[in-house]
């Protein structure tokens, strides 16, 4: 913590230099790359896109009084829960999850509720909420001192719930037991939005800082100190980037500008120029790093684009630094991923509810071999989840130590990143 007030401070000093207004402008060289699709994150969000469907399908028919959901009540959600097939049809492929009945009045009309299974899961990701909510509350505080105004649209945080692990109705389960941190008011727009009402400055140190406090990166971070050198963004090119010597030199050039913390104050920054260009890439990467997925979708930074005070087209940002983010066009939409956090397709340092949520999906995946077969076949939820445990030890086992190329299953397809990016394609609203 006593680096990142240093590197505060030193941020400061700059910001008063006479020659700073020189510095944001470096003529740094426009390279036109090439957009690289990475199967291994393509077929990471698609597994999500089915494992959050399900977990939304399940927090809905906990919700319900009545303990199940009627196949009328959810008809119209499949663009809502970003599905491919209806609804009906994807709630039949998971009998494990959800139990199918007749409705008590109506017996054409399907029911369905939750197995005693997915109850267990709901029960362990609970507990994991309770065990660390401190770690969510540093993590939403974060997002909203990211913000101009220090708040957000409740819409916007209910999107973003899934990515960035917030309790299923937080605005009721947790926000109350913080009324010296948090508070409802309503926004300018008039919609109603969470404030945050204390500024912790603990918390104002980005993930680029935390990790350049560490002991891999301490003859850097003291050679930052002297003024040698910026805090640079971790890179993972794809392959054949790297021997390019115009890449090369455009990012040296890029890591050399000085970096601006997402916490600062930006309004001084020159719009236009390369700086506050590094600026918004370092809002961006901080955004994904508070995600325990490190990806979302890109609507759901649309809609906070104005607050974090990032560019009308910041889509292009993307694909202008594919060595620091990754944008897939899977499952009819725009995700956007950060490269640092995956190796081999597989996340590191995952979460806790990371973690549950993949038994969740192991159970799901379970539930297509017994569909059709009728419910007495399906085992008890502790026989299920034993073996679902003991598969994903094994899965663990057999993977070994990830190596350093996590691009080799990569498909090019030369798109150029310059203004003729379509920043306004839509995309399925959630």
């Amino acid at each position: 913590m006593f680096k990142a007030k240093i590197f505060v401070s030193s941020i400061k000093n700059l910001l008063s230099h006479p020659q700073f207004e020189h510095q944001q402008w470096r003529g740094i060289v426009k390279v036109r790359l090439k957009w690289v699709k990475n199967r291994s994150l393509d077929h990471v969000i698609d597994t999500d896109t089915d494992l959050k469907a399900a977990c939304l399908l399940k927090d809905a028919i906990k919700r319900s009084p009545t303990g199940f959901l009627t196949a009328k009540s959810f008809a119209d959600w499949q663009k809502l829960l970003g599905l491919t097939v209806p609804v009906l049809r994807f709630l039949r492929r998971y009998p494990t999850l959800f139990e199918e009945s007749p409705h008590a009045r109506y017996a054409n009309l399907p029911c369905f509720r939750l197995t005693g299974t997915a109850l267990l899961l709901d029960s362990q990701e609970q507990s994991i909420h309770q065990a660390h909510e401190n770690d969510t509350i540093e993590r939403l505080s974060k997002v909203l001192m990211m913000m101009r105004s220090r708040t957000a649209p409740l819409q916007s945080l209910h999107s973003l719930k899934w990515d960035l692990g917030l309790p299923d109705n937080f605005e009721k389960v947790l926000i109350p037991k913080y009324p010296d941190h948090f508070s409802f008011v309503k926004a300018p727009t008039g919609v109603s939005a969470l404030r945050l009402k204390r500024w912790l400055e603990e918390f104002a140190v980005s993930a680029l800082e935390k990790s350049n406090e560490g002991e891999e990166m301490g003859d850097e971070y003291r050679q930052f100190k002297r003024g040698q050198t910026t805090l640079a963004f971790p890179m993972n090119f794809p392959r054949g980037y790297g021997a390019q010597k115009k890449v090369r030199a455009w990012m040296e050039e890029f890591q050399k500008l000085p970096y601006i913390s997402p916490y600062e104050d930006s309004r001084h920054i020159d719009p236009n120029s390369e700086l506050m260009e590094k600026r918004a890439v370092g809002v961006l990467h901080e955004f994904l790093s508070l995600t325990i997925h490190k990806k979302t979708k890109r609507n759901y930074l649309r809609s906070l684009r104005e607050e974090l005070n990032i560019p009308h087209k910041f889509t292009r940002l993307f694909t202008r630094y594919p060595g620091i983010f990754y944008l897939s066009l899977k499952c009819k939409t725009t995700t956007v991923a950060l490269k640092e956090g995956y190796r081999r397709g597989k996340l590191v340092n995952p979460h806790p509810l990371v973690r549950l949520r993949h038994k969740f999906y192991h159970v799901m995946r379970t539930g297509l071999l017994y569909r059709g077969k009728g419910a007495n076949l399906i085992p008890r939820e502790d026989i299920l989840l034993k073996d679902m445990e003991n598969r994903m030890e094994d899965k663990e086992e057999e993977g070994g130590d990830y190596d350093d190329d996590d691009d080799e299953d990569e498909e090019y397809e030369e798109i150029e990143t310059g203004d003729e990016y379509d920043e306004e394609t839509s995309d399925v609203e959630d």
